[in-house]
């Protein structure tokens, strides 16, 4: 018995040691050369085959007429002008601001109708497909009626937004707290974590991957809904924003104007999912053991 014990213990402080030294190769930090050819260089390279193809259309007059298609430079020179006239921040920031508060104030509205929808049936029965539809709903359709009821205001915009936003957001949480597994809740029920407590402990954290997945999504729809709210209703009082900047550039026929407005709702877009959901669905993945660092 003794040398089975004997034999047992050097081979199970092997496999932990082993253990341990994988989990420390794959923890340590990227190199930086890789960080470049795996991150960077392929956007990089991707713009650089869009300009090209884009100044080929135009140096080989495949489209030539610059109300159509403006050059490359014409942008730049859009951009550079309004850079130098201290406009571009402010039409970045108008747009900006109005989004991610519009956001915010649908994240407290949709999470716990989310939850509500997801832990009680009677709920899911009556609003959740109320939800589904409203999600499918195009966005612009809430323009006009926003509009009617508070003018051309920030909370028309704000309107727009919500009722873009918190449907995919609740939706995301539903989806996500309908794969929490029993066993969780029968686990957090055992260990006092009953009601609010057990939403708070159990439900949400269990129900994360879905959750965020609802937010990127309700990001989306109110980066879109909030452009379109833009481009239709204008008015002095509400600054320019990047929709407007867009109608502005259609209204004038400035085809340089209309891509600056274009390639800067791109940016926005991109540069918020980079730096906000990116980072949180990698912690979110991490935190369950479904993303490694290699």
């Amino acid at each position: 018995m003794a040398s089975t014990e004997t034999t047992t213990a050097p081979t199970t402080g092997s496999v932990e040691a082993g253990l341990d030294a994988l989990e420390t190769a794959q923890s340590g930090r990227t190199p930086l050369r890789r960080t470049l050819v795996d991150k960077i260089v392929p956007p990089l390279t991707a713009i650089v085959v869009v300009l090209v193809v884009w100044q080929g259309l135009i140096s080989l007059k495949i489209v030539d007429d610059p109300t159509k298609l403006p050059s490359p430079s014409a942008v730049w020179d859009a951009f550079r002008n309004d850079w130098v006239e201290g406009k571009l921040l402010g039409y970045i920031w108008a747009s900006v601001s109005r989004g991610l508060l519009g956001f915010g104030l649908a994240l407290l509205i949709g999470t716990p109708l989310g939850l509500l929808v997801g832990r009680v049936r009677f709920v899911r029965a009556a609003i959740g497909p109320i939800l589904s539809g409203l999600q499918s709903l195009p966005s612009v359709a809430w323009v006009p009626p926003a509009v009617v009821w508070f003018g051309l205001n920030n909370s028309m915009m704000y309107t727009v937004i919500l009722l873009g936003a918190v449907p995919s957001i609740a939706n995301g949480l539903v989806s996500g707290v309908d794969q929490v597994p029993p066993l969780f809740l029968r686990a957090g029920r055992t260990m006092g974590a009953t009601g609010l407590k057990g939403t708070w402990h159990v439900t949400l954290p269990a129900a994360l991957p879905g959750y965020v997945a609802g937010m990127k999504q309700g990001w989306a729809f109110s980066w879109r809904s909030l452009m379109a709210a833009e481009i239709i209703a204008q008015f002095p009082d509400l600054g320019v924003g990047l929709g407007q900047l867009l109608e502005n550039g259609r209204t004038a026929s400035d085809m340089a104007m209309v891509f600056e407005a274009i390639l800067l709702i791109l940016f926005v877009g991109i540069a918020i999912d980079l730096l906000i959901f990116s980072p949180l669905e990698r912690w979110v993945l991490r935190s369950r053991g479904l993303l490694v660092k290699s």
